[in-house]
């Protein structure tokens, strides 16, 4: 009941807003999250229900345009030194803070250069320790690393320098937020979030639904000139059941759908991936590349010598010896694109199919791999088990057959992915199914994985070859965006040639939105970002 209550009090705050400014077409857009929001504090934005609830409420210096290339946000402008160690950032002078009791009178104030020093400083607070603050971690300077020379300036200063620095400040850890509200609210400040964002905080009835409203002051226009965004509010539900939800989109009560599961894939998609046709007139699908790469890791550790794995050959045929885009059209209706190349997806900049040639399906070469490694048709080589949590029990179970084919035998043991992800931490999986998603757009974000002075996490395989470092470590230091690709690419051959991993597939995203809805994005970091978003009622 009380549940219950609080979703009515929502639609009550909700529709008496509306109420209350009639001279106004008021448009809200309505889509449904199955995770609930665990927090609306930057700082704890790890996941996509945080991160697109927080996209709404605040910005960082920089962001990200659709084909991910950095575009001013906060900052109008910036500047990096020649030896890549200092960062000076320009700031507008016309954003402010949203209104909240806050602030003396409740008035929202100008964002200055002081309020990006006091946001990265709090999200490296060893006090209270916060997901975002590995984005700092081991790469700024010692001393003075956040600056405000003056209002209209900030300075980050770095301790070596990083390429991809300016990525990884277009990520939501780097908002900015004011001090005023944080010490106001402290750890409450999660449930009432003060920004400088599109939209501004309403209410938020955990797990029932979030609903924030137009801030009328956002600086951001169109290349019009007219005032962002064009949403009058956004309605955040969180249906956990997706079924229940993609029945609620299909009924015309949520604008926007995403996601796809075996229990309603068909009754949305066509076999080779394309939107139904008695769909077409009430839907729209959209597809964009993912910054997602699904694989099967596995343990090098060369001192176990009786485990297959750890020869090169059978890792290799492994690769050779199923079909990946059979998988994807008999499992997933064509969403996703085969794993061709190297580790790092499509939709980077860097991404070359030609100057990486990945494995396709030969099970030709899969046989004779078998015979060089000393198991011709499998004969005499031990069972292989590979650790797999529900939700890609059909992928694996995909590949498991075809390599049956072949000779190689591999079970399949269902793990709990809270469990399945401590056998990876713990070096307790030789054989496991996993995926890596972009933290920030650049390949590094990727090939972290397989630098051999990283633990458990990212490098879940062990994997250790002094060339790769050598590549690895010349990358971070390269200022020059085509022979830092070239460095990324070389990096990838070797991955290939080592085959520390299975490569399945490169992930894709699959939207659907009413006819009465444009403007939605279309990026590979997967965020949904509202702010130019149009519904039409």
């Amino acid at each position: 009941m009380k549940h219950i209550a609080l979703l009515f009090l929502i639609i009550f705050c909700f529709s008496c807003h509306q109420a209350k400014e009639r001279d106004e077409d008021r448009v809200a857009f309505r889509y449904n999250q199955h995770n609930p929001i665990t927090s609306l504090d930057p700082a704890f934005a790890r996941s996509q229900n945080n991160i697109w609830a927080v996209d709404c409420l605040f910005n960082g210096l920089v962001q990200l345009d659709d084909s991910l290339h950095v575009k001013p946000c906060l900052a109008r402008s910036w500047e990096i030194s020649e030896d890549g160690l200092e960062y000076k950032f320009h700031l507008r002078k016309d954003v402010f803070f949203h209104d909240n009791e806050a602030f003396e009178g409740g008035k929202g104030r100008k964002m200055v250069a002081a309020d990006v020093v006091y946001s990265f400083y709090r999200l490296i607070d060893e006090t209270w320790p916060k997901p975002g603050s590995w984005i700092f971690k081991d790469r700024i300077a010692d001393d003075s690393a956040f600056l405000a020379p003056n209002d209209s300036v900030f300075v980050l200063r770095l301790n070596k320098p990083f390429q991809a620095m300016l990525q990884i400040l277009t990520m939501q850890y780097a908002s900015v937020v004011p001090h005023e509200a944080c010490e106001f609210y402290g750890r409450d400040f999660r449930r009432n979030p003060v920004g400088t964002g599109p939209f501004r905080f309403k209410i938020w009835a955990e797990n029932q639904a979030l609903v924030v409203l137009k801030n009328q002051n956002y600086f951001e226009t169109d290349s019009n000139g007219t005032r962002l965004p064009y949403l009058d509010a956004v309605k955040t539900t969180f249906i956990t059941d997706r079924k229940t939800a993609f029945l609620e989109f299909m009924k015309g009560r949520l604008d926007y759908f995403f996601g796809l599961e075996s229990a309603y894939i068909n009754e949305l998609l066509t076999p080779t991936g394309d939107l139904k046709p008695d769909l077409s007139d009430k839907f729209y699908c959209q597809k964009n590349p993912y910054l997602n790469t699904e694989y099967l890791g596995i343990r090098i550790d060369d001192s176990d010598l009786n485990n297959p794995l750890q020869k090169k050959a059978i890792r290799q045929a492994l690769n050779y010896g199923f079909d990946r885009g059979q998988m994807l059209q008999t499992l997933r209706n064509n969403v996703g694109k085969p794993a061709n190349s190297g580790f790092a997806p499509r939709g980077l900049p860097s991404f070359n199919s030609v100057q990486v040639p990945g494995y396709r399906y030969d099970p030709a070469k899969a046989s004779a791999l078998l015979a060089k490694a000393g198991y011709p048709r499998g004969k005499g080589l031990p069972e292989i088990t590979l650790l797999c949590n529900t939700d890609y029990l059909d992928l694996c179970t995909f590949a498991a057959r075809q390599w049956e084919d072949l000779g190689i035998k591999v079970s399949i043991e269902l793990t709990e992915t809270s469990l399945l992800r401590e056998k990876m931490r713990n070096s307790q999986a030789d054989f496991f199914r996993a995926s890596w998603i972009a933290d920030y757009p650049d390949a590094e974000s990727f090939l972290t994985c397989f630098y051999s002075q990283n633990g458990a996490p990212p490098n879940y395989t062990h994997f250790s070859n002094a060339e790769f470092d050598r590549l690895y470590e010349a990358s971070l230091l390269e200022i020059n965006d085509k022979i830092r690709y070239e460095l990324y690419q070389a990096m990838e051959r070797i991955l290939i040639e080592e085959a520390p991993v299975v490569f399945m597939f490169y992930d894709e995203t699959a939207q659907f939105a009413g006819k009465q809805v444009s403007g939605l994005p279309a990026n590979a970091i997967n965020l949904l970002s509202l702010k130019r978003v149009k519904v039409a009622r």
